[in-house]
């Protein structure tokens, strides 16, 4: 099997609907990979009516000279996409708790992982890491930051679109703050 991983881009958006619309990502469905993109609330619209302002803003990024994701593919079929750019995209972070700044050093962030259902377990997750490493670096990144669910030995359900920590620690990441208990700052010096 071949796995390769392309940046989104307009002539790619059929494939990220695809792995958005698969089994297990209505999540994904919802939010569209935005909402740490943009700061406050939708006051005044459904939830119907926020995933399509949601699924637009992110299209309107695919055509961006900074394309907002990854989206993996294996044999040529999309399994994943991976959320990662550098931090001042991503507007709410400055306001969290648990994922604000360290420090003031320039950081790029990846916050979402997604992968249907049916090819989870299979590796997809930590290929789609892999290739954030390389496309950040390239693109002049010296460090990528993540801020993924620590489950301490147990499962941990809630947020597992922010990856798991044992993946990041694989891939060399070191923890650099934890500001809850199972949810650590994690940075790659690139």
């Amino acid at each position: 099997m071949s796995f390769v991983v392309r940046p989104l881009t307009p002539d790619r958006w059929a494939d990220l609907e695809a792995v958005f619309g698969a089994r297990g990502c209505s999540e994904a469905r919802r939010c569209w990979c935005m909402f740490y993109r943009k700061s406050g609330k939708d006051a005044g619209l459904t939830n119907a009516e926020s995933a399509a302002r949601d699924r637009e803003a992110l299209r309107a990024l695919a055509a961006s000279d900074r394309p907002p994701g990854l989206i993996g593919y294996r044999d040529g079929v999309p399994v994943g996409w991976i959320s990662l750019g550098p931090r001042e995209d991503f507007a709410r972070l400055a306001r969290s708790p648990t994922m604000k700044a360290v420090d003031d050093k320039p950081v790029w962030s990846i916050v979402c992982f997604v992968v249907p259902s049916t090819h989870r377990g299979q590796g997809v997750a930590s290929a789609l890491l892999d290739a954030a490493v390389t496309y950040a670096r390239d693109r002049g990144a010296t460090l990528l930051e993540a801020y993924p669910v620590d489950g301490q030995g147990e499962r941990v359900d809630t947020a597992t679109w922010f990856g798991a920590k044992s993946m990041f620690d694989a891939a060399g990441f070191i923890e650099v703050a934890r500001r809850r208990p199972t949810r650590p700052v994690m940075r790659l010096a690139l």
